[in-house]
Formats: C-alpha cells, structure tokens, sequence
C-alpha cells in the first residue's frame, strides 16, 4: 500500500542493488506481477531480477516461501525450487494475516486486486502445517542445501522450531 514498493522486475532489481549499496548483506525477495503488482510465484518473474542482483551484489539472496495467503503451497514454492537460492524465508506455521482492517485507511487504490485481497484476510489463513514445513525442509533444504530464515511471528511458532530442531530437521 505503499508508493515506494518495487513491483516491476527492473525496480525489485534496483532497489536490491541499493539495499545492498547501503550495506545489505541479505535481500528477502518477492515477485510481483509487472503488470498489475499482484503477488506472483511466477519463476519467470524471478528469473527477470534475481538473476541481475547476483551479477552485481555479493548479497545473499533470500526468496519467500510465503508469497501471499492466497498461494498453494505448490505455488509459493515454484520460485524457490526452480532458482535454488542459498537461502529462503520459512514461516514456522499458520497464521491468521488480518490485513482487512487497512480497508478502513484507504479509498484509493491502485490495482483493483488489492481491496478483494485485504478482504480476504478476513476469513482466510496463511497455512503452513507441519507437514508443509516438513516438505520445505526436505525438498529446498535437503535437495539443494538453502538456508532459512525461520520467521516466528507468535511464541507457538518458536515451539514450532524448537521441535524441528529437537528432531535434526
């Protein structure tokens, strides 16, 4: 909802390689629908910036395994497992993301997607299971050795993490 988020591939490239510029050493990347800025688990958009930020930064390039509530756990996994980044973001388990009541704070919108998607956040839940954390581990950390960046946004998502650690996961 913010003027200064890069959607197109060009802008996520340009302002990684700023981030970096400035003394980044990681970036956390989404793709975004060059056309309309929708949240996109497109290889093909990944592949049109990520690419262009490794061939000018040293940066560790972190891509989501999040995406956007509304993504299978297919579809926000189809960046990562086609780039094989050295590391990605892990959510350590379900969440509630209501995000609707920002519905309340704006009137203007620049895509029409965004007022439906907000809404949607009402009802819905960001899902990751054990069982799909269990196949991220396996099928990015195992096969191709990435990284993670457990994201722990409540306290039951640190028992979460404890228990995977607890069983060499």
């Amino acid at each position: 909802m913010t003027p200064y988020l890069p959607v197109t591939p060009d802008e996520i490239a340009r302002e990684s390689i700023a981030a970096w510029e400035a003394g980044a050493a990681i970036v956390h990347l989404h793709a975004r629908d060059p056309r309309d800025g929708r949240p996109t688990p497109d290889p093909s958009v990944f592949r049109q910036f990520v690419p262009a930020i490794m061939d000018a930064t040293d940066a560790i390039i972190n891509i989501t395994t999040g995406g956007s509530s509304v993504m299978t756990l297919e579809e926000r996994l189809a960046g990562p497992l086609a780039l094989k980044p050295e590391m990605c973001s892990l959510n350590m388990g379900s969440m509630n993301f209501g995000i609707y009541p920002m519905l309340e704070k704006y009137r203007n919108w620049k895509y029409q997607w965004e007022p439906e998607l907000l809404e949607k956040s009402r009802s819905g839940i960001f899902r990751n299971t054990f069982a799909d954390i269990e196949y991220i581990l396996k099928n990015l950390g195992e096969a191709h050795g990435t990284k993670f960046e457990f994201e722990c946004y409540d306290v039951g998502h640190l028992y979460t993490l404890a228990h995977f650690l607890e069983r060499g996961s």
